[in-house]
């Protein structure tokens, strides 16, 4: 299914992937949505992200654009990748409605993920439906990242994705705090990263930016490779508590020619 990669390919890899600069600090996602939304056609749609505002360009001129179409024949098999290192701990945590998206973000520490011998801090998690990331053409129905920080303000995503399933644990949770009111925070109490089930040590590592303006640059993705469940009344919930023209909150996937996404698989 995937192709071998060299000896000279898997050097390239481990070279870029530990030495690509991180991401600047303050170039978070943007969490105010009046600026931006997802309708086609609209003059605020993701095709003119990037000329609503100078910080923004890089949604429409940027070289390493996500999210992306994970195809198989650029997929390079890549063990010495490793498995995803996480230390996930219990915070305290609240939901918020953004307006464009749920996001349920750690007021304390909740833990960190290493990637080359760097610490990154998970921060939030949110919500797209449909999924934003591709695979050989398919959306699935959901897609949650799991948005990390290092000290010098590099970014790393863990991107898991849903189809109509079982309902998810994790986000029937949350339910009773899912409310269509932009802005408030609601205190949830003590949540545990850890709930948030992976399924897999496999995954896809690419280099991308952000999904939302400012579409920042850098910024390191792991696409878990097992596609989870998540029920229709979840996917409806988070729709219905966003605003018109973010129901379905989306980017469009940016085509790139030879891109490559690395896949790691765990010795048998």
């Amino acid at each position: 299914m995937f192709r071998n990669a060299n000896i000279l390919l898997i050097f390239f890899a481990f070279l870029l992937l530990s030495s690509f600069p991180p991401s600047i600090n303050g170039s978070s996602e943007t969490e105010d949505e009046k600026d931006f939304d997802y309708l086609e056609g609209s003059n605020k749609g993701p095709r003119y992200w990037g000329e609503i505002h100078p910080e923004w360009r890089a949604c429409a001129h940027g070289n390493l654009q996500s999210p992306i179409d994970v195809l198989d024949h650029r997929v390079v098999a890549s063990p010495r990748l490793g498995r995803l290192k996480k230390s996930y701990i219990p915070a305290h945590a609240v939901l918020k409605n953004r307006g464009h998206d749920i996001m349920l973000e750690w007021k304390g520490e909740a833990g960190s993920i290493n990637i080359n011998g760097t610490s990154y801090h998970l921060k939030q998690c949110h919500w797209h439906s449909p999924s934003e990331h591709t695979f050989n053409g398919s959306r699935h129905q959901l897609e949650l990242h799991l948005v990390h920080e290092s000290a010098d303000g590099g970014i790393t995503v863990v991107a898991i994705t849903y189809k109509y399933g079982r309902p998810d644990s994790f986000l029937q949770k949350l339910m009773p705090f899912i409310k269509p009111i932009e802005g408030e925070e609601e205190n949830v109490g003590i949540v545990s990263p850890k709930d948030i089930k992976l399924g897999s040590r496999k995954y896809y590592r690419y280099i991308g930016s952000l999904t939302v303006p400012p579409c920042t640059e850098g910024v390191i993705w792991s696409i878990v490779r097992k596609v989870r469940t998540v029920s229709k009344e979840q996917v409806r919930a988070l729709r219905e508590a966003v605003h018109d023209g973010c129901e379905q909150n989306s980017r469009p996937v940016q085509l790139k020619e030879n891109q490559t996404v690395w896949f790691y698989r765990p010795p048998v």
